[in-house]
């Protein structure tokens, strides 16, 4: 046997005994609406940090905190990468970005928020802000052409990024309009750049390669509804600082009423800037991620993306699209597993290599809590193409990488 295959079956057995062995004490599950809520609860003061840990004290429910009305909340992350492979001095993880140093240690997230929530349920107009800075490895895949990319030497692989840096007013108008104006993060697709909100190290290659990271300008939240909730608006294309042509953006997402399962489908569409001043094109994408809890325990999610551009620098348009299917298994209240399935297909070439290809990926692992405010995330990850080698400097066309990381939240 080949030592890869003996290595996947080593943790398939792993991951498989550790859902068949799972602690089945009863405990009660918080469940989420949306991936945003999702990160809310993952990187919300109900979750002690460190601090807080160690010592009981509560910086946020200070008095000066809270005369000032606003939060403060973050973390750290570290990590290994180890690629069984290739080594340290090629070409990296192949197209595996984020965490694409091949068996070394790296500085992820140093990552910090400030926020002023704005107050949903007043009956007159409120007013909140949030503001990140993200330094790190991670920050060279999130940076905002014309901004981001101006702070630090664009050769330094830790960078400086502020991905977040928004306003939000409350207007009691029907059941509540909120307006949100400035920086933000994209509304699209399932994973996001701040490692507190998602469950593995590594990410999908939806969203490395076929989605927006962040968007200038702002939009607009209405809950039509007690299960419909609209946003629009207008941004400046992909990941720019307001210099690229106006885009639509918007999402409906539907949640039920035992909020057990959600529907969020999400569009951008408009001009691009390629090449010189005048190359406009058009842009379009869209996602669909549905999620569902099983059980109390067991979670559900899948997502679709599928992109096409009119035009791309070498003259021709291009599709990518891509299936992704995520299975969540609480172990304990401090213990759970997951498994990602993936599936991404860069049809022109355009998205990822110079050439059009299928890249699958099969990503298992654990987020386990020993003390509050401490998250380990061990996986193991398989990587594939089935026309091009794409891998160990592109001289093979899969690989492994057993990884892991550590999120210290302050």
């Amino acid at each position: 046997m080949r030592m890869k295959e003996l290595t996947l079956a080593i943790c398939g057995a792993f991951f498989v005994s550790s859902l068949a062995h799972a602690n089945t004490e009863d405990w009660e599950y918080s469940g989420h609406e949306s991936y945003g809520d999702l990160i809310d609860e993952l990187t919300s003061d109900d979750e002690s940090g460190l601090i807080e840990s160690l010592t009981g004290y509560k910086y946020n429910e200070s008095s000066f905190m809270q005369a000032l009305g606003i939060q403060f909340k973050g973390w750290t992350e570290i990590g290994f990468s180890g690629n069984t492979g290739t080594s340290k001095s090629s070409h990296g993880n192949g197209p595996v970005t984020f965490n694409d140093g091949p068996n070394e240690f790296k500085l992820h997230q140093v990552y910090g928020i400030i926020e002023r929530e704005v107050n949903t349920a007043s009956d007159s107009i409120s007013f909140g802000f949030r503001a990140d800075v993200l330094y790190g490895t991670d920050a060279r895949f999130t940076t905002a052409s014309n901004f981001d990319t101006n702070i630090l030497n664009d050769t330094n692989q830790r960078k400086l990024a502020f991905p977040q840096a928004y306003v939000d007013v409350f207007l009691p108008i029907g059941n509540g309009l909120t307006a949100t104006m400035g920086h933000f993060y994209t509304m699209i697709g399932y994973e996001t750049v701040p490692s507190a909100g998602n469950f593995f190290f590594s990410h999908a290659y939806t969203m490395q390669y076929g989605e927006p990271f962040t968007h200038s300008g702002g939009y607009l939240t209405y809950q039509l509804t007690d299960n419909i909730t609209l946003r629009g608006g207008a941004v400046t294309g992909w990941d720019a600082h307001f210099d690229q042509p106006v885009n639509f953006l918007g999402s409906v997402a539907y949640a039920t009423d035992d909020e057990r399962t959600s529907l969020t489908a999400s569009l951008i569409t408009g001009s691009v800037e390629t090449g010189s001043p005048h190359d406009d094109h058009n842009r379009t994408m869209y996602s669909i991620v549905l999620e569902h809890d099983i059980t109390d325990r067991l979670h559900y999610v899948l997502q679709h993306d599928l992109g096409v551009e009119s035009s791309t620098s070498t003259n021709t348009s291009a599709e990518w699209y891509g299936v992704n299917q995520y299975l969540f298994y609480e172990i304990m209240h401090n213990l759970a597993a997951g498994l990602r399935m993936e599936w991404f297909r860069d049809d022109d070439g355009t998205r990822v290599n110079s050439f059009a290809e299928n890249y699958i990926g099969v990503t298992g692992g654990l987020n386990y809590t020993p003390i509050a405010g401490f998250t380990i995330r061990p996986e193991v990850r398989y990587d594939r193409t089935t026309e091009n080698k794409a891998f160990d400097n592109f001289r093979d066309n899969d690989q492994i990488m057993l990884s892991v990381s550590g999120i210290f939240r302050f």
